[in-house]
């Protein structure tokens, strides 16, 4: 994976762009529409109601196969009718990250100080790279094993090719043509977060190697089978799924401070919206809901009235 590629997945977390225009409260008629409207769009997703308003939670899972279609432009219908809407966090990124990128990219993508893999995997692991790389013809002796997951991810399982609309995506532009109040959920700098993944030793990835190594060897066919559950409604499949895991597994989101900052961002960013009047429309990574411990729960122990398909 060449340096400019690295950038675009270190850093392609979503991002949106703030509206200062107000939105008016909807009426309840509206409301339901909307809510009935986005359910049916065959992306997961729960409503949480309160004396204020309703709050709509997108469960998005990027890169869904075109083989397991939803419905998108219900979505987007939906995101139409909202008051307000919250994307993901944008990484605002300047000329002088990516001129670090380009001068120092070699420190992310090799093992350091001439080190290979078999100075930190055990036997077994090494074993198992080794099964893979002849499988691929591919030689990831030296490479950054962050690097390694994300090429056994992106290229060899090849999640990202032959997918659909993504929901943030879709709810964006509804935002843009309707005028609807838009902002991300929270900002991180791209020098911070550099700083985060130069600073990140090898070890720290070796759970993400561990991930993305058992999705490979169970094969492509865990691409298909994460949309299918997907678009099913089978939140705790989608969460179980190989491919899911592993992405959960790799940085950012098991950095303690970067991951937690994420998650965090979201857990404010609804609290606040539960409170507000008529609908607000939230387009979360799944992972981020679901998981244990994650944002549905967290909502779940305030007593807030939830309902969508089961998380776990």
């Amino acid at each position: 994976m060449n340096r400019s590629r690295l950038l675009l997945f270190a850093l392609a977390l979503s991002a949106s762009i703030a509206c200062p225009v107000a939105a008016q409260e909807a009426a309840p008629d509206a409301t339901e529409e909307v809510v009935v409207t986005a359910r049916n769009s065959g992306a997961p997703m729960w409503t949480v109601r309160t004396p204020a308003g309703v709050v709509l939670v997108v469960g998005e899972m990027r890169n869904v196969p075109k083989a397991t279609p939803w419905y998108p432009d219900r979505l987007e219908k939906a995101a139409g009718g909202a008051q307000r809407i919250i994307l993901g966090t944008k990484a605002k990124v300047s000329p002088g990250d990516i001129l670090r990128l380009i001068f120092s990219g070699g420190k992310l993508t090799k093992l350091p100080d001439g080190r290979v893999a078999a100075d930190y995997l055990d036997a077994q692991r090494l074993a198992r790279l080794r099964a893979i790389e002849a499988r691929y013809e591919q030689d990831y002796d030296r490479r950054n094993f962050l690097i390694t997951s994300f090429d056994l991810l992106s290229r060899r399982l090849a999640f990202s090719k032959d997918t659909g609309d993504d929901a943030t995506d879709v709810v964006r532009k509804a935002a843009r043509r309707g005028d609807i109040p838009t902002r991300p959920v929270g900002e991180v700098r791209g020098e911070d977060m550099l700083d985060n993944l130069f600073a990140a030793s090898p070890e720290t990835h070796i759970p993400c190697l561990d991930a993305a190594m058992t999705a490979a060897e169970v094969g492509p066919e865990i691409v298909l089978a994460r949309g299918k559950a997907w678009t099913g409604y089978d939140v705790p499949a989608v969460m179980a799924n190989p491919l899911e895991t592993a992405l959960g597994r790799c940085w950012p989101w098991t950095d303690t401070n970067l991951g937690a900052e994420l998650r965090g961002q979201w857990v404010v960013a609804l609290d606040e919206a539960v409170a507000q009047p008529g609908v607000t429309l939230a387009v979360v990574p799944i992972r981020v809901l679901a998981e244990e411990g994650g944002v549905l729960d967290q909502l779940k122990a305030r007593g807030l009235d939830i309902s969508g398909p089961r998380w776990r």
